[in-house]
């Protein structure tokens, strides 16, 4: 109420809210005894959990990379490849500072000599957040380390590790045998993610270090330690832990690194091939001219290299023992006169006039010999290689199915499943087959080309290698195979042995007495026919065939001979089969023969190259020699 002298107040009531006050001690105390049990939980009783996850975020696991196993040749005494120790370079993007991933990969490039670029593709901008080493380079030189030493401080995120390579120095023609490793890419990543394969693993890429990769690699080990903000390494905790890497298994394989040699110089710089084998498959040298050099991958320009061998119209990559074919032209009369006799279809004594010349159809067909051989029988047809005798007989006697099944039971047109990767089939042309793709029928014409190992019949050397190997072992047909053992790396312990196995038997439908009457054949080549100068040596009696393939030139031929010694032994495991193709693409020197002269020379004389050449009076030739690139 209001008077005249001014406002009037009410009495004021001074009672405090305690029920208030109280309940927010009440609050205030719960508060804090939930908060301590908390406390207590995350410490005591949940502690470790907590302590183990800290731990976690302030550890840093390396990998340490695992030596691959080594690769010896059949004596096992020291390795055709072996491990040397280098340097990996790594980015952790994360630890980039934000916006200086391009100038950082741009300093590394500059220091590591290597494109941009490829540093790009490695670390693309969606991985600038990665907390994850990301290599690089690999196969980094200690001047190169040094040389990123001294200028860390402006490389932040830019580490590197010790790893080992591959050492391929002095491996020559084995290259292709061997084969090399690399990075792996994205592809094989895709394709081998679950069999345990990872980024920036290394994998083989060609020949037996892809083949028998698996084998070969090993297991990582992995390093845990403490590190600081910095990545530093502050102490060392109970957690801290180090799992050492494995080593990859030893392999020991078939080639005997003397005879490569002897093989890699007989067959010198010539584009073709060279093949010593045992009849049990067992692979004791191959070559294919030209080779290129693994170690090449060991660098840093890769791309480069690659790009380069790939462009080259020499093709040093294929290996043309089993990855190019050729026309078998008169080798193809080995498995020709195996049919004649196993099917009866011919009297071995009947005689045909080779004249120089059969008339068929619209042409003449002439024999290589052009003033022709007089009358000859089957043994001495193989031995002067006739044209016209195998001309007629596979045309009236033998025709194209029954030589289509004996070519495969040879294995012509099949994979003989070697232990090498791009083996190809090679080509038995059909009846079927030409009126499919020609939309012609097969003519007698056809029959005799076939008949004599031209026309579209294709084989690999390694496939007519085998051929021998068959008739030397009266039917049966091993697989030829490069791997002779698989060993532990630390103790040397055989952990396993590669067994000879059966791919084709003969032996239901062609008796021994076929097969000795070709071997016996065979051998009138060397004492008698063909081979005669070049082969008839004194270190050993050898049984073969020689072949001349046309490819449609007038001067240039495919030289062919396979043969194998000793003829006069009836133990497989003391023989040996050497086949030597020499390309069209090298000037013409019929050289094939002579090459397996001198393989087989410097084998059962215990020579090596030049004392081979010198002891068979072929200096005057003046071989063409291999080089290693």
């Amino acid at each position: 109420m209001s008077s005249l002298f001014g406002p009037s107040y009410e009495p004021v009531n001074d009672e405090k809210p305690l029920g208030r006050i109280r309940l927010l001690e009440i609050l205030v105390i719960l508060f804090f005894i939930l908060y301590a049990l908390r406390l207590f939980n995350m410490q005591v009783v949940s502690g470790d959990q907590y302590r183990q996850r800290s731990l976690d975020i302030a550890r840093r696991t390396t990998l340490l990379p695992a030596r691959r196993g080594e690769i010896f040749d059949r004596g096992a005494l020291r390795p055709i490849v072996q491990n040397d120790d280098t340097f990996a370079v790594y980015i952790t993007p994360a630890e980039v500072p934000d916006g200086f991933v391009p100038e950082l990969i741009t300093n590394a490039a500059a220091l590591l000599n290597v494109p941009r670029r490829e540093i790009e593709e490695k670390i693309p901008p969606q991985y600038y957040d990665l907390y994850r080493q990301l290599e690089i380079a690999g196969n980094v030189s200690f001047a190169t380390i040094a040389a990123l030493a001294e200028n860390v401080d402006t490389l932040p995120g830019l580490s590197w590790q010790s790893r080992p390579i591959r050492n391929y120095d002095e491996i020559g023609s084995l290259s292709h045998l061997v084969g090399y490793v690399g990075n792996i890419t994205r592809d094989e990543l895709m394709a081998l993610y679950n069999e345990g394969y990872k980024q920036d693993d290394v994998v083989g890429k060609m020949g037996l270090e892809r083949r028998y990769d698996q084998i070969l690699r090993g297991r990582d080990g992995l390093e845990t330690r403490t590190v600081d903000v910095r990545g530093r390494r502050i102490a060392r905790y109970e957690n801290d832990s180090r799992e050492a890497s494995v080593m990859g298994k030893n392999l020991v394989l078939t080639i005997d690194r003397d005879i490569q040699l002897l093989a890699e110089k007989a067959l010198g710089a010539r584009m073709g091939a060279a093949v010593v084998m045992k009849p049990d498959g067992e692979v004791l040298a191959m070559v294919s001219y030209p080779w290129y050099d693994p170690s090449l991958f060991n660098r840093s320009n890769i791309s480069l290299e690659y790009s380069r061998l790939s462009n080259d119209p020499n093709k040093p990559f294929l290996n043309r023992a089993i990855q190019s074919s050729y026309p078998p032209a008169s080798t193809f009369k080995i498995l020709m006169t195996t049919a004649l006799l196993a099917e009866n279809l011919i009297n071995p004594e009947q005689r045909i006039n080779c004249t120089g010349g059969v008339d068929y159809g619209n042409r003449l067909w002439r024999c290589w010999a052009r003033g022709g051989h007089g009358w000859v029988n089957l043994q001495q047809a193989l031995a002067v290689s006739c044209d016209i005798y195998f001309w007629v007989t596979g045309r009236d006697n033998v025709g194209v199915d029954r030589i289509n099944r004996y070519a495969h039971d040879f294995g012509y047109g099949e994979l003989t499943g070697i232990d090498l990767p791009g083996e190809i089939e090679g080509f038995m042309p059909t009846q079927q087959w030409k009126e499919r793709n020609f939309h012609e029928r097969w003519l007698a014409g056809d029959t005799m080309n076939m008949s004599i190992g031209q026309g579209y019949t294709l084989v690999t050397p390694l496939q007519v290698t085998n051929l021998v190997a068959t008739v030397i072992n009266d039917g049966i047909g091993y697989r030829p195979h490069i791997l002779k053992e698989i060993r532990d790396p630390v103790s040397g312990v055989v952990e396993k042995i590669v067994e000879k196995e059966e791919i084709h038997n003969m032996q239901d439908r062609v008796s021994r007495q076929v097969f000795e009457t070709v071997r016996r054949n065979m051998r009138t080549v060397v004492t008698e026919g063909s081979a005669r100068y070049p082969d008839n040596i004194r270190a050993v009696e050898l049984a073969g065939k020689t072949g001349t393939a046309e490819i449609g030139l007038a001067d240039r031929w495919h030289c062919w001979f396979t043969a194998y010694g000793p003829y006069n032994s009836d133990n497989p495991d003391e023989q040996v089969i050497a086949t030597v193709l020499v390309e069209a693409s090298n000037p013409w020197d019929w050289w094939a023969p002579y090459a397996v002269a001198i393989i087989f020379q410097g084998i059962f004389a215990n020579q090596s190259y030049e004392e081979a050449v010198r002891t068979l009076g072929l200096q005057y030739m003046v071989p063409v020699q291999g080089r290693r690139e």
